[in-house]
């Protein structure tokens, strides 16, 4: 079974939509993303892209994420993605068959891997020590 097997542009707007109003209201990521975003029906519109291009491979989504990310640097701490990825898990449990949240799930763990090599790590030759 394909992870994009049933998974409609519909649903990841739901998930997506469902998940920032969650984003929004969180004590620790709230503050951070609605300083951070000043339009969030674009975002969110942006944000469904994203996940269309990860799930669906559409190649809508048009960015980079990590240099969005930079930009906010001095507020984002590691143990914010552990906030966001348990956000993420709940709002894909309750919305999404069991197979495909877990595959969304497993693509958003990747994606706060990879953010948080960009954001909070140097590299310098093959062992990889925090800046």
């Amino acid at each position: 079974m394909r992870e994009d097997a049933g998974l409609s542009d519909s649903d990841l707007k739901r998930v997506v939509t469902l998940f920032y109003a969650r984003v929004r209201k969180d004590p620790e990521l709230g503050p951070i993303f609605n300083a951070a975003i000043d339009d969030w029906p674009g975002h969110l519109e942006k944000l469904t892209d994203f996940w269309s291009s990860i799930m669906l491979r559409s190649g809508r989504y048009k960015g980079n994420p990590l240099a969005e990310h930079m930009k906010h640097r001095d507020r984002i701490t590691p143990e914010l993605f552990g906030r966001w990825l348990a956000l993420w898990a709940e709002t894909t449990n309750e919305t999404l068959p069991a197979r495909t949240a877990a595959a969304m799930q497993e693509k958003a763990g990747r994606i706060a891997e990879s953010l948080q090599l960009g954001l909070f790590y140097k590299f310098t030759g093959p062992h990889n020590r925090p800046a």
